[in-house]
């Protein structure tokens, strides 16, 4: 895939600071469990990972667009306030 620089560019920009929420997720917890946490941890680290890889050690050619890694943390938040709800529902209920 040919893309512009300015394209290059904004994807690392957009796939470091996706990396840095999935951390944030992954640190703070937000009420998530044990595992989603991790998962979140390992999604956050392996985006800003690509993202650094990207910026700082890419010297062109080909590389690989994850477009997944915009739509992980709008997914791991979903997930927490669905589990924060059921929580204060099954709280309110007991």
């Amino acid at each position: 895939m040919d893309v512009s620089d300015s394209t290059f560019y904004t994807y690392v920009v957009a796939l470091a600071v996706s990396g840095v929420i999935q951390l944030v997720i992954a640190g703070v917890g937000f009420g998530a469990g044990k595992g989603m946490r991790i998962l979140s941890a390992l999604f956050g680290v392996g985006f800003l990972a690509y993202a650094i890889y990207l910026a700082f050690i890419f010297d062109g050619g080909e590389f690989r667009m994850f477009y997944y890694a915009f739509i992980a943390p709008i997914l791991f938040i979903v997930q927490i306030v669905r589990a924060r709800g059921e929580r204060a529902k099954a709280n309110q209920a007991a």
